[in-house]
């Protein structure tokens, strides 16, 4: 009980003496505590690390993935995802700051190599299987040429994107299969086939950062607002009550490799330029009154 009573009683003191210390803490300089408790604490200093800020930067990467298609069709049909196993794209990324003051946007163009398509499937109340051409399912080849709006938000080795945009491309080949194709279509496109193509893109992931590479993980969602025929081309019956296309819609997993192409934090080599440029016209003054500014890090 006494021994509690002391320790109770020596920081009651030693709290009175900071009081009386902080009472008479000067604004400017550095107020030298007589208590050498107080002393320790105030020598005693916790250094934070914050984020450098991030520059204005470039990233070029290749991305492997894999695909999983649909299409909309009108009128609606039984149809399941299409699996492709190979998708690869080379993308170009710049990241600059809006107002120079948020940086967390940016735009990315690339270009990509991918298939997309369709698979029936059994209708279980008609015991059906819808056809085009005679075929169940049919894989295209697509060359496409992105251009998104990207969105970042960075940590020290971390990030997390997201980007939306446009793209367009070109079905170059086309496979159809089934127990009834027409012949000559196995692989040959039909003249009321379309095969310029347009649509909307978008998509999220993150990356992992280890100056100067990155590796980066995406989910991407394709809508294309091109339909894989003319729309209406077809004789058939479901002409006189529907408009007739089919819309494709994919889903992309990515894994990219990138490689930074200038820096993405601290003073780049435009920075020192400015710097030294300002230096040779304004003087050292100059210099030495900015060192520690935001703009001479």
């Amino acid at each position: 009980m006494k021994r509690a009573l002391s320790i109770i009683l020596s920081l009651v003191s030693c709290l009175g003496a900071f009081a009386q210390e902080a009472g008479t803490f000067a604004p400017e300089g550095t107020q030298e505590f007589s208590s050498p408790a107080l002393r320790y604490i105030q020598d005693t200093t916790v250094t934070v690390q914050n984020v450098a800020d991030i520059n204005d930067y470039d990233l070029i990467g290749v991305n492997f993935g894999l695909t999983w298609s649909q299409m909309q069709f009108n009128p609606p049909v039984k149809q399941t995802w299409l699996y492709n196993p190979f998708y690869v794209s080379v993308n170009y990324t710049h990241y600059l700051k809006l107002f120079q003051y948020m940086p967390y946007f940016g735009y990315q163009i690339g270009i990509a190599y991918g298939r997309e398509g369709y698979k029936f499937q059994e209708n279980k109340e008609t015991h059906t299987i819808y056809k085009i051409e005679g075929a169940t399912e049919a894989s295209m080849e697509v060359v496409e040429v992105p251009f998104l709006a990207h969105f970042h938000f960075d940590a020290l080795h971390f990030k997390i994107m997201a980007n939306a945009g446009l793209y367009g491309g070109y079905r170059f080949t086309v496979k159809r299969t089934g127990p009834n194709v027409t012949a000559g279509l196995e692989n040959a496109f039909k003249d009321t086939d379309r095969r310029p193509e347009y649509g909307l893109q978008g998509g999220a992931g993150i990356g992992f950062v280890f100056d100067p590479v990155e590796i980066h993980l995406n989910a991407l969602l394709r809508y294309s607002w091109s339909s894989i025929y003319t729309p209406d081309s077809s004789p058939s019956i479901y002409n006189q009550y529907y408009y007739r296309f089919a819309y494709p819609l994919d889903l992309n997993i990515t894994l990219g490799v990138y490689f930074q192409l200038t820096k993405r934090t601290g003073r780049t080599s435009k920075d020192l330029k400015r710097q030294a440029r300002d230096i040779v016209e304004n003087g050292w003054e100059l210099y030495n009154g900015n060192a520690e500014s935001k703009d001479w890090k």
